[in-house]
């Protein structure tokens, strides 16, 4: 007798972006499978990963897409920016270069939507590996102050000893359905914001605003 579909009150697609390397598919494996793979391979085009998590007791279907970060895929990643609800834009706290290239990503994705903040998805940055503390390169308040320009979340993750990988996919999983059932409104990412930074209130936030390390 064939087994009964899987039912779910709200759908919600998700992108994990950033450069090759930074640890995006070990997250994701982290995060369905609460598993650890040290020697994967390069994702190589786009994988998809359906979870079901529950908010406010309703089921919430993620189906996440995991994208390779290698130049020659990014044009291909950003045809799928569109009808998205939810992005995770991740770095590699070792590698600067990853670090730096959070500007160009948020341009990417900026040229999808225009500057149409109304229908941009919900965005996290997140900071990957915090259990390298003696290979750590961007501080943890440089990746904050970032998150803080552009108006997004910010976490620091470890996919080898599961640091917020739930936490980060939960709260993302929140915040699109609060924003889609207009429980809560969650504004999209200020693609060209600046603003000014003060430096204790951004020490005061990184509970409030989860982005919080815990290595």
């Amino acid at each position: 007798m064939p087994q009964p579909l899987e039912t779910f009150d709200h759908n919600y697609k998700v992108l994990i972006v950033g450069d090759s390397g930074v640890g995006k598919t070990c997250v994701l494996l982290r995060f369905k499978d609460n598993d650890f793979q040290s020697t994967l391979l390069s994702t190589i085009g786009i994988d998809l990963v359906n979870k079901q998590v529950v908010v406010d007791d309703k089921k919430i279907m993620l189906q996440i897409w995991d994208t390779a970060g290698q130049e020659r895929y990014k044009t291909l990643t950003k045809a799928f920016y569109r009808g998205t609800s939810g992005i995770l834009l991740v770095y590699d706290i070792t590698k600067k270069k990853s670090f730096d290239n959070i500007r160009y990503w948020m341009k990417c994705i900026a040229d999808c939507y225009d500057g149409d903040l109304e229908n941009a998805p919900i965005l996290f940055i997140v900071g990957n590996k915090n259990d390298l503390p003696r290979e750590r390169k961007i501080k943890y308040d440089d990746g904050q102050l970032l998150a803080i320009k552009y108006s997004v979340k910010f976490f620091e993750t470890s996919a080898y000893t599961n640091c917020n990988v739930n936490d980060v996919f939960y709260r993302l999983a929140e915040d699109m359905y609060y924003n889609s059932t207009g429980k809560r409104h969650v504004t999209g990412p200020v693609f060209n914001g600046t603003i000014k930074v003060d430096r204790k209130k951004s020490t005061q936030r990184k509970e409030s605003d989860g982005g919080h390390s815990c290595c």
